[in-house]
C-alpha cells in the first residue's frame, strides 16, 4: 500500500509539476 501512494504522489507531482510550468496539461 506504501508503494501505491508513492506512486499516486509522484504523479500529482509530475501533473502539479507540468501545469505550473505552463506546459503539459496547461492549467
Amino acid at each position: 500500500m506504501g508503494f501505491a501512494l508513492i506512486v499516486v504522489l509522484f504523479i500529482l507531482l509530475i501533473i502539479v509539476g507540468t501545469s505550473y510550468m505552463g506546459g503539459g496539461y496547461g492549467y
